[in-house]
């Protein structure tokens, strides 16, 4: 059993569930803790029975309900030490004897799960991905992604599921509401990761075995679901040798859990 759920994505709050048999874990706590609460319980967890909460950057759409839910259930909290630092107000909720820290060079274990946190170009004090092995079995979470790199593709490989960013169509977004600083910003190195390279990537990862990828973290303002999926789609349809029967591509909603992928 290797179970993933989006409970929430999008840029107003993100929160994800990785469960195996024997151990829970939730990635990010991004909206209020009585949400993440409800979507668990609509999924049959008991928000008690979680194994720990693992962070991925001190952005409010990922961490705005994590002290309060940390606090409420006796969470364990796992985060690097300078993104614990970069969010004072959640950190002074967590109890200190549930705050454990890691180091993104390392890898660690929660439960049977193993663990190897990765750099990610973001405008954040430390940010990073996450590779998730349960025995021979690997997953990737890979969001708020300003830029991709041959590192975070080789990070990437022989993942069997990736969530992974495709937050912006950039004509979408240059005809958007949002001021130009923060256009400037979302498209930039350190910003948000494109329909377009979101689709250019999976393309390139089903070369070494992905078989489902959930597309996550879409704008509400500079996006919309079936334009992710299509522009995704596109993209790999280019690709001659893709059979759009090989992958089971989602889209993740910001307002309420997906389906479980099962591994």
């Amino acid at each position: 059993m290797f179970n993933f759920c989006s409970l929430y994505s999008g840029s107003s709050g993100n929160s994800l569930l990785v469960e195996t048999a024997n151990t829970k874990l939730l990635i990010d706590a991004g909206v209020s803790s009585k949400r993440i609460e409800n979507a668990l319980l609509d999924i049959n967890i008991e928000p008690s029975s979680l194994d720990g909460i693992l962070i991925t950057h001190e952005h409010s759409d990922h961490v705005q309900g994590l002290g309060t839910f940390s606090k409420k259930f006796n969470l364990p909290v796992f985060v690097n030490q300078e993104t614990l630092d970069a969010m004072p107000k959640q950190r002074d909720k967590i109890a200190s004897d549930n705050i454990k820290n890691f180091k993104v060079t390392d890898k660690f274990s929660i439960g049977d799960l193993d663990i190897k946190p990765f750099s990610i170009p973001h405008d954040a004090a430390n940010p990073c991905g996450f590779n998730i092995w349960k025995d021979d079995k690997k997953i990737s979470i890979a969001t708020d992604i300003g830029h991709m790199t041959n590192d975070i593709l080789k990070r990437l490989e022989e993942s069997l599921f990736v969530m992974l960013e495709a937050n912006y169509d950039p004509e979408v977004l240059r005809c958007s509401s949002y001021p130009f600083p923060l256009k400037s910003r979302i498209a930039g190195p350190t910003g948000h990761l494109s329909n377009e390279i979101a689709g250019k990537t999976i393309s390139h990862l089903l070369q070494s075995g992905l078989k489902n990828a959930m597309l996550g973290h879409l704008s509400k303002e500079s996006n919309f679901p079936e334009l992710a999926y299509q522009t995704v789609m596109d993209e790999l349809i280019s690709n001659h040798s893709f059979d759009k029967n090989s992958l089971g591509l989602n889209v993740a909603s910001r307002d309420c859990h997906s389906k479980l992928i099962q591994l």
